[in-house]
């Protein structure tokens, strides 16, 4: 494996690629799908729960599997963390031959903020604001696919407070755009969701919210809920310390609907 890390975005944050070995009987099979994992943490924090256990089960499902340590707190207005998240597909994109990245199957994987920072490129990867402050070319940082993990979506009735404070930086402007439920257009990647009916901290009517504007666009989407189980669930094992025999499911779930979309075998 090789370890590769660059900066991106306006605040030059750390992108770490995990690439798999170029094999000499590989052929083609050495060009790899790739996922870009967004940790959650409220736009205040990365979680350590949802990065490594997580590029560890796509590394071993033969994805090439970068982290993007986007910017939090103070750092997280004037979209940065958008912006950060498009550059690091721009950056795949331009460096694929290098890397072995299929620039076709780049799917962005978020976890409650992360998963509204994938949710907000998936969306608005075309979004003027993007395009004054990036060269996107031929929607060059628009995501294959997006996997979202009890995202926060909403900055309405629903929405979780601190990540949108954060992530607006107090900009009601802002704020209203990064109410994700509504800006998706046909535009939008698809996705895939899950979440828990009994989430004490973001509740389920984000993802069922989203469902409803994804339907609406006719954007493709898979959507998962699980009967019971807290935030923050991670891969929900004892390892990340919230081991949860049902919700463990959405890895299994998630792998397979990412696999068909990209027709990747192992």
């Amino acid at each position: 494996m090789r370890i590769i890390q660059i900066a991106v975005g306006p605040n030059q944050v750390p992108l770490t690629g995990y690439l798999q070995d170029i094999t000499s009987d590989g052929g083609i099979r050495n060009i790899r799908p790739c996922v870009v994992i967004c940790p959650g943490g409220a736009y205040r924090f990365r979680s350590e729960r949802e990065r490594d256990p997580v590029a560890l089960h796509f590394l071993n499902m033969s994805y090439n599997v970068f982290i993007l340590d986007y910017s939090v707190q103070k750092e997280a207005g004037n979209l940065n963390p958008l912006l950060e998240a498009s550059d690091a597909l721009i950056k795949i994109r331009e460096h694929a031959l290098a890397w072995m990245c299929d620039p076709t199957r780049i799917a962005i994987l978020g976890f409650s903020a992360g998963g509204h920072l994938a949710a907000s490129l998936a969306i608005l990867h075309k979004h003027p604001l993007l395009a004054e402050k990036l060269s996107i070319v031929d929607e060059n940082n628009k995501p294959d696919a997006a996997v979202l993990c009890y995202p926060v979506i909403s900055g309405g009735e629903f929405a979780h407070k601190e990540s949108l404070d954060w992530v607006s930086g107090g900009d009601a402007e802002l704020r209203s755009l990064l109410s994700l439920e509504n800006q998706v257009t046909k535009e939008a990647s698809p996705m895939f969701l899950w979440h828990t009916v009994t989430d004490p901290s973001v509740p389920v009517e984000n993802s069922l919210h989203l469902a409803a504007a994804l339907r609406k666009a006719d954007v493709p989407f898979e959507l998962h809920l699980f009967e019971s189980g807290d935030h923050g669930l991670s891969v929900c094992t004892e390892e990340v310390g919230t081991p949860h025999s049902a919700c463990r499911a959405w890895v299994d779930l998630a792998s397979t609907w990412l696999n068909n979309r990209f027709s990747h075998t192992l």
